[in-house]
Order: C-alpha cells, then sequence, then structure tokens
C-alpha cells in the first residue's frame, strides 16, 4: 500500500493509508447491480473498516468481480469500452436479460480529501448498451468531473499503483534495477514531474517557433507598411500636381476665352 493513497488489493487486503492527522480514506462501502455476475442489488452488510479488509470466499464466489466492480468505477481499466465489452459487464444468466447495471462506491472523506464539504462521497457508474452515466453523491456529473476529483485524492492515472492487483507484488519483486527506478519515481511523482517537465520543455519550444515566425511576420508587415507608406505619400504628391494641373488648365482656358471674346468685340 502506498502511503496517502487508498489501496486495494485483489483477491486480497482492501483497505487505505492514514492521513497525517490519523484520519483515513477509504472505501466505506459498495454497491453492485447487474455487473458481471451481481444480477441482484448487491451491498456490504457492514461498511468497510478504516484498516485493512480482507474478502474471503470460495472459488465462483464472486472475489474477482467484486474487485472488477472497484476498478471499473476508479480506474481507467474499464474506460473505452465496446460493444463486446459491455454485453460481458452486463449479468448474463437465466431469466430476463439485464439491459443496465451499476457499480457505487461510497468513501470516507473525512479527511476532506476530495474538496467536497461531505463526510463521505459516493461516486456512481451507470452501464448501459450504449453509453455510461456517472453520479456523484446521487446528481449527474461527468466523467472528466469525477476523475478530476479523484486525481485530486491521489487517484492519479500516471501512478496506477494505488490498486495493487493480484500478483503485481511478484512481478514487482521481480523487476530490474531500471525498472524498480521507473517504479519509485512513478511512487514519488518524479515520473510525472519528467513527463509534465518534457511537455514543458516541448510547448516552451514551440512557443519559441511560434514566436519566430510571428515575428518574422510582423517584419514582413513592417516593410509592407513602409512600402504603402511610400506609395500613399506618390499618391498625396500625385493628387497635389493632379490638382495644380487642373487649376493651370482652367486659369489658362480662362484666358483663352477671355482673349477670344475681346477679338470678337473687337471685330464687331
Amino acid at each position: 500500500k502506498l502511503p496517502h493513497r487508498p489501496a486495494v488489493n485483489s483477491h486480497g487486503p482492501l483497505g487505505p493509508a492514514s492521513c497525517a492527522q490519523g484520519c483515513r480514506m477509504h472505501i466505506k462501502q459498495v454497491i453492485i447491480r447487474g455487473f458481471k455476475t451481481y444480477k441482484e442489488q448487491t451491498s456490504l452488510d457492514e461498511d468497510f473498516s478504516s484498516g485493512t479488509n480482507v474478502v474471503v470466499g470460495f472459488n465462483g464466489a464472486g472475489k474477482s468481480n467484486f474487485f472488477q466492480a472497484i476498478l471499473f468505477v476508479l480506474s481507467d481499466q474499464y474506460t473505452s469500452l465496446r460493444a463486446e465489452t459491455r454485453k460481458a459487464l452486463l449479468h448474463e444468466g437465466a431469466g430476463q436479460a439485464v439491459l443496465t447495471a451499476f457499480v457505487e462506491v461510497v468513501l470516507d472523506n473525512s479527511d476532506r480529501r476530495i474538496p467536497i464539504d461531505s463526510d463521505q462521497v459516493s461516486i456512481r457508474r451507470l452501464i448501459g448498451v450504449k453509453k455510461d452515466d456517472w453520479l456523484l453523491d446521487g446528481r449527474h456529473s461527468t466523467k472528466t468531473e469525477i476523475f478530476g476529483l479523484l486525481e485530486g485524492a491521489g487517484f492519479a492515472k500516471t501512478n496506477p499503483y494505488y490498486i495493487v492487483q493480484q500478483g503485481k507484488v511478484s512481478e514487482l519483486t521481480l523487476m530490474g534495477d531500471a525498472q524498480r527506478l521507473g517504479l519509485l519515481k512513478d511512487i514519488s511523482g518524479v515520473g510525472v514531474y519528467d513527463e509534465r517537465r518534457a511537455e514543458s520543455v516541448k510547448i516552451m519550444a514551440d512557443t519559441a517557433q511560434r514566436r519566430t515566425r510571428t515575428q518574422e511576420l510582423i517584419e514582413e508587415i513592417k516593410r509592407k507598411l513602409a512600402s504603402l507608406e511610400d506609395e500613399q505619400r506618390e499618391l498625396r504628391e500625385c493628387e497635389t500636381l493632379e490638382s495644380r494641373k487642373r487649376t493651370l488648365e482652367y486659369v489658362i482656358a480662362d484666358r483663352e476665352w477671355r482673349a477670344t471674346q475681346d477679338r470678337i468685340e473687337e471685330l464687331n
């Protein structure tokens, strides 16, 4: 189990990590209906404790599907669902076909790790043949909003170790040094920092390129403006000369008209 992360071990311990003040965010209740082998609505007789919980049962009792139900709500393992995957998640058995199912996970929020002013937060995911719906404390919500709250509480997609499934511990013990270093980076958040730093460096490089292109565009616009200013100045000079030309032509025409009138009078 990781510090400050609710932890789930498939077929094994189910419990949270404690906060600094002793309060613990943990799964209090799981309610399932129509999901895989759980046709009828099923919930725990008592809430999970804030310590370590163990789920036991005979083979085929539904332990795997119980933990899959938790993953269905809290992880991104079931993000993109095809039609055949949806059908596999709905209960299949004798009797009337199940067309919709839901899994609701109730989290203890006494430590306010999720920024909602309530001692518990319920997240329900409903699945149908074609679409999903999400409910947050009984009101309709979106997957983006819910996963944003979960990520802020430590359920980060980039750090999948808040849920440790069966066989994962053995896999971790067999890791090489480089893989263990990568694991430590993921758990400590360094891996997320490296990814975000790489993204930031890329954004800065793209911004620098755009700035260069923008600067080149500004220089080109300045050259065009200078050219247009020269043309405007020439146009104004041309208009001034044209006005003077029309004035002179009028004066000359007036003089010629007067001279012609004088000659006519002399002839008469």
